[in-house]
């Protein structure tokens, strides 16, 4: 008897050859993989009118945003750390996606009913604003889904995951060029509210009516009646007291910093090519939709079987090969073209690859860490980078030294970079056999603490392993 397989039937099973993953994980994945398409539409929308205003007054005036971009994190941060402490899981998440589609909002009521106080400051106001809240949005997504998944369900399918981010990506300029002339920017904002509002609907699904395993509607009800606890810096001093944590730290500063090179170094080229708002929203736009593409090539091919085949670490140092090797070709050539050809592959390569394997370096921390070790790292350390990067590319830019000054200063930091990222691949490695040793007792293993009987960290019992800072 022959059997005949339907389309519906087919996707299923495509899903599980190309990632690996269990018939009970594919309707949590495709769910998350939802709700980061949503928070990547919303942003990457947002993103093109948040450049071009920020140019208005200058590159120049541009590096000052980055300062006062990370001065604001870094207020924000403890913030968000006392919401985490106090509110339940989806009650902190509700807060912060909501407080996001509130903001837009009032940029929206500001825009459409007092247009003349609109100028060049409040340009710079939302320049500042979405450049904080993005990762915070992006951040908590992770975090979620760290504290969903496991280490193994990490590895396997944040890739997955990551098609529903690129594919927002993708969406998010293309309608931003699309609607910006017929409906106006301020009307992009309410659109980018809208899809704010559903992925908090995506992510109550998550949590609440999605289980991959047996026991995960039990485990994550329990998860929702009670409180992470402690305090609102406690991200700070998890990063300061853990090696591991320090490491990834490094790693997305020097991620960011290099990146910012590259943004500063694009936006003096496109200011060179056109001096109106609207036709560099429209050029930064189009730029942004094709670098998405080959994103999303990298994640539906090649991302989970590097990770599955070659691990984390070489996972996370394929982004400052390709940086070094990038900039090594735009110091020889030095073309509009090779930029975009170097931008696109680094996006390409921190999309498409480094996230889902920087992501799943947090699967093995405490419940704690996920959130606010996390964010702390994922907002603050990241604008740092932003600033630092901001600043040595204009210091180069007034000494008047060509790329072959950038590129001596790159190649060091980038070889830095690929070690570190080694080493993080083997510290996960480490730490996830660790969790898959202990579980048979009750208990996991985390990077700096031990893990109570229930699956979750234990905040009491805080000893450092061979490795972790003394």
């Amino acid at each position: 008897m022959t059997r005949t397989t339907t389309p519906t039937s087919r996707s299923p099973r495509l899903l599980q050859i190309l990632f690996n993953l269990q018939p009970k994980e594919i309707v949590p994945a495709l769910i998350a993989a939802l709700f980061f398409f949503c928070v990547m539409t919303a942003l990457m929308l947002l993103r093109p009118v948040r450049d071009a205003l920020g140019m208005e007054r200058g590159i120049e005036d541009l590096r000052w945003l980055f300062i006062i971009t990370a001065v604001v994190t870094l207020a924000v941060n403890p913030l968000f750390g006392w919401l985490v402490s106090r509110l339940r899981r989806l009650q902190f998440i509700g807060a912060t996606y909501g407080f996001f589609v509130l903001s837009l909002m009032g940029f929206w009521l500001l825009l459409m009913f007092a247009p003349g106080t609109v100028g060049q400051r409040s340009g710079q106001v939302f320049y500042v604003w979405l450049s904080v809240f993005n990762l915070f949005v992006t951040m908590v997504f992770w975090a979620l889904l760290a504290d969903r998944f496991t280490s193994d369900q990490g590895k396997r399918f944040f890739a997955l995951i990551s098609v529903g981010g690129t594919l927002g990506a993708i969406l998010g300029p293309w309608l931003t060029a699309q609607l910006a002339k017929p409906l106006g920017t301020p009307n992009l904002l309410l659109v980018a509210g809208a899809f704010i509002l559903l992925a908090i609907a995506a992510a109550w699904v998550l949590v609440r009516i999605a289980p991959d395993r047996e026991d995960a509607n039990a485990n994550d009800l329990a998860n929702e009646t009670e409180h992470i606890g402690g305090s609102a810096w406690a991200g700070l001093r998890a990063v300061l007291q853990s090696r591991y944590l320090t490491g990834i730290a490094g790693y997305v500063l020097l991620m960011s910093l290099l990146a910012t090179i590259i943004y500063f170094t694009r936006l003096q080229m496109v200011a060179a090519v056109s001096d109106n708002l609207n036709a560099r929203a429209e050029l930064l736009a189009n730029i942004d939709m094709w670098t998405q593409v080959a994103v999303l090539f990298l994640q539906l091919t090649l991302t989970g079987k590097i990770i599955q085949r070659f691990g984390l670490g070489v996972a996370l140092a394929i982004l400052p090969v390709a940086t070094a090797l990038g900039f090594i070709g735009l110091a020889i050539f030095g073309s509009f073209i090779v930029l975009i050809l170097l931008e696109a592959t680094n996006r390409a390569v921190q999309r498409g690859i480094t996230r889902p394997a920087r992501e799943a370096l947090f699967t093995v921390v405490s419940r704690e860490e996920k959130y606010k070790a996390k964010a702390f790292i994922d907002t603050f350390m990241y604008r740092n980078g932003d600033l630092i990067g901001a600043q040595a590319e204009g210091v180069l830019q007034r000494l008047g030294l060509a790329m072959g000054g950038l590129l001596s200063m790159v190649l060091p930091l980038a070889l830095t970079w690929a070690a570190l990222a080694l080493w993080l691949g083997r510290s996960q490695s480490h730490y996830a056999a660790q969790q898959v040793a202990k579980s048979s007792n009750g208990a996991q293993g985390s990077p700096d603490q031990t893990v109570a009987q229930d699956g979750q960290p234990s905040a009491v019992d805080n000893k450092p392993l061979h490795w972790s800072h003394q």
